[in-house]
């Protein structure tokens, strides 16, 4: 278990505390302007496990993408504030005003793991690349 904030440059495991339910068992963090900016744009296809983690985020577009996604907004002491499920390309979030960051996920993970507004994130590092 990490104590802090989450290293940039690490792959993490994203777990709700106090279940057994893990959301991403190897999420990315979005770490240049470029990362942000690009976000998924251009992938094919998330694999399951895979996520992406944005900070400082409180809104996201599905634009040019070529996939749904699953996106949990989340404030800096990583309680979930907001779900999306099934965000299908050229689609806006409303702006998640409470939100620090957004884990965007493969679509339909949000139906497979038990998960609601207020439930609290534990984030992991789970190695350095």
């Amino acid at each position: 278990q990490d104590s802090g904030m989450p290293q940039p440059s690490s792959v993490y495991r994203i777990a709700v505390r106090g279940t057994p339910h893990v959301l991403a068992s190897r999420a990315r963090w979005a770490r240049s302007v470029a990362q942000r900016l690009v976000g998924l744009i251009g992938c094919t296809r998330l694999e399951p496990g895979q996520g992406l983690i944005i900070p400082a985020c409180r809104s996201i577009h599905t634009c040019f993408m070529r996939i749904p996604i699953d996106a949990v907004f989340v404030d800096q002491s990583w309680r979930v504030v907001k779900l999306y499920r099934q965000l299908v390309p050229w689609r806006l979030s409303a702006t998640v005003w409470e939100a620090w960051a957004v884990v965007e996920l493969p679509a339909g993970r949000l139906d497979q793991v038990p998960l609601k507004v207020g439930d609290q994130l534990l984030v992991e590092t789970l190695k350095f690349t």
